[in-house]
């Protein structure tokens, strides 16, 4: 399952050959804020292209698009356009199809406008958009009823019980509507809440002619859409072993190759930077999950046993990928807007910075004042970094002191009463007393909180929209299966006794073992994993449940902590719930989205083998 880049240099063959080779599917986005040129490069680019997907919805900015469009502003998101309006003309002479999450609350506006430029230059493209995602009406229902039943999958609460006013509610759809849009000749697919896979299953299922019963199938898609939506994270971006990727300041532009029976490869676009190994992609798919179960509404990806092979360079295949029935439910979120927030910073420098840290503090709750704080819903004080010994540069001897503060009403954190009491203690407190220049983010903004559920897929109508007003309904599936909300977690059976590897030295763990951590709701996930098969039973006897307690130290939230392993990548998986405190968009810390939580531990000592050291550092 090579590449077959070499073999078919004509794109303009794409649809002719449909279904009789493997669906080339590019990730040119995964984010909003991702490289503008990675979609134009693909597109222009020489090698047979049949999809383009684009991922531009987070936990982050949904919310986001929410409110502005109950504020009357668009609800989709613009960058989108920036990437596609140049492209357009070539998207239609190669006859690339292209689906993408970017249409946010406002799939039907965004897929008008992207219309109106296509025919503004004769391009002849088919522009269709998919609906069913904005389930507000179903949650409200629920809620009026008096017999919510909406629990958060990460805390458990009742909906009932939130202290915060839903203002909007999205699904993750499937993938069937993006397919059924491309049956009937779309070339551009504009979605909304989708899941993150479901426009790479989606493609998939067209190119092959897949139904609901090809499970095997749909799940291998599954995983590779996930594998691929992130676009550069598969190349070498945002990857522990960063020293080794070549060309890193410009990671290549990744390619999943699916084949008819649903197994895949990765690969990249020829001549882009980055590489594609067995590390990479394992780096991106213990990002991606919280468990041995992967959900999505048209399947359940079983990955206990998955394996992942270099076949060549830069081309990695996945297969050991079992499928079960997708669950009774799909994910919805549901966005709040839970108040305002605003932060400041001061410098402290030199000696005695925990004696300084505790003074300010102390100045800073007295100019505030009992009653201001009393008004704030969180205030929280903390210090960050370490001031070197004997330090050469004075900013290796300075520490952030960071002061972060929620209120439901704005004006408590208006001007008067957040920033001017933060600053009036400059000529009273430690020595050498300096507060960041910076003041933008002192002054009050909205925050949301995202309340994430279930809802049963038959309350969800999922329709595709083209031209004409021509609709088609998606019905749900009929084989579903219901799964506990608590996924497998297991400390290591049959551990192996740590003294029998060997001489040991203290040193970081992260000399060895690579880990990639990621956000989910409230929730951190984080997957280790080691680059030789006899360091697996080393680092699966090593990683318990408590020993990670004992690795976050002081970053230990005291909730619960989920593992299970992965023995084929030779990788274990941990999810710490609640770790984030209520997610993203409400996060005190700086680490919001939870991609340093893997770094921060591999930068904890462990007794490490001398034998594994040996083989050098990552």
């Amino acid at each position: 399952m090579g590449s077959i880049a070499e073999n078919n240099s004509s794109a303009g063959l794409a649809i002719e050959a449909r279904g009789t080779r493997p669906i080339r599917i590019c990730g040119a986005s995964g984010s909003v804020f991702d490289r503008r040129a990675i979609f134009g490069n693909m597109v222009n680019s020489s090698e047979p292209i049949d999809l383009i997907i684009g991922d531009w919805m987070s936990e982050g900015n949904m919310p986001a698009c929410s409110t502005r469009k109950l504020a009357g502003e668009p609800g989709f998101e613009a960058s989108f356009l920036e990437v596609l309006e140049p492209v357009l003309p070539k998207i239609a002479e190669r006859g690339v199809k292209v689906a993408v999450n970017a249409g946010g609350s406002d799939a039907q506006l965004l897929a008008t406008i992207v219309q109106k430029l296509s025919d503004q230059q004769n391009l002849d493209l088919i522009v269709a958009w998919v609906s069913g995602d904005d389930v507000f009406e179903q949650v409200n229902k629920h809620l009026t009823s008096g017999k919510a039943v909406l629990n958060s999958i990460d805390t458990g609460e009742q909906i009932s019980d939130w202290k915060f006013k839903p203002v909007a509610a999205q699904a993750y759809l499937g993938a069937f509507g993006v397919a059924k849009a491309f049956e009937l000749g779309a070339n551009i697919v504009i979605c909304g809440r989708v899941a993150d896979a479901s426009p790479t299953i989606g493609g998939a299922i067209w190119w092959y002619n897949w139904t609901r019963d090809n499970l095997q199938e749909l799940a291998f898609s599954l995983v590779a859409g996930h594998l691929v939506e992130c676009s550069t994270y598969i190349t070498g971006a945002n990857f522990s072993g960063f020293k080794s990727i070549p060309r890193s300041e410009d990671p290549g532009l990744p390619i999943a190759e699916i084949h008819s029976n649903g197994e895949f490869v990765i690969t990249k676009l020829t001549g882009s930077g980055g590489a594609v190994t067995t590390e990479t992609v394992k780096a991106q798919l213990l990002y991606e999950i919280q468990g041995p179960w992967y959900f999505n509404s048209d399947v359940t990806a079983v990955l206990d046993e998955i394996r992942i092979d270099q076949l060549e360079p830069d081309v990695v295949a996945i297969s050991g990928i079992t499928a079960l029935p997708p669950p009774v439910t799909t994910k919805v979120g549901i966005s709040g807007v839970a108040g305002y927030s605003a932060e400041l910073h001061w410098a402290i420098v030199g000696l005695d910075v925990q004696a300084k840290a505790k003074m300010i503090e102390s100045h800073l709750r007295l100019s505030l004042g009992e009653e201001r704080i009393k008004k704030l819903s969180l205030l929280k004080f903390t210090t960050n970094g370490t001031a070197a010994a004997n330090p050469r540069r004075q900013n290796d001897a300075t520490v952030d002191f960071r002061i972060f503060a929620q209120a439901q009403n704005e004006e408590d954190l208006s001007t008067e009463n957040f920033m001017r009491p933060v600053w009036d203690i400059i000529m009273c407190t430690y020595p050498g007393a300096t507060p960041h220049a910076a003041t933008n983010a002192g002054l009050p903004r909205p925050w949301f909180e995202y309340w994430v559920t279930l809802l049963d897929q038959a309350e969800v109508r999922h329709v595709v929209h083209l031209p004409n007003n021509r609709c088609i309904e998606i019905p749900p599936p009929t084989r579903t299966r219901t799964y506990p909300l608590q996924q497998p977690s297991y400390d290591p059976t049959n551990p192996t006794d740590l003294s029998t590897f060997g001489e040991t030295v203290e040193c970081p763990i992260g000399f060895i073992v690579h880990a990639r951590s990621g956000d989910k709701g409230c929730n951190a996930n984080v997957g280790f994993f080691v680059r030789y098969e006899d360091e697996y039973e080393w680092l699966r006897s090593l990683l318990t449940i408590q020993k990670m307690k004992q690795l976050l130290r002081d970053e230990y939230s005291g909730n619960a902590i989920d593992r299970f392993e992965l023995p084929n990548i030779w990788a274990v998986h941990f999810v710490c719930h609640q770790h984030l405190d209520r997610g993203i968009n409400s996060s005190s810390t700086y680490d919001i989205l939870g991609k340093n939580l893997g770094e921060f531990l591999r930068a904890q000592h462990v007794a490490v083998p001398t034998r594994f050291l040996d083989r050098g550092r990552i």
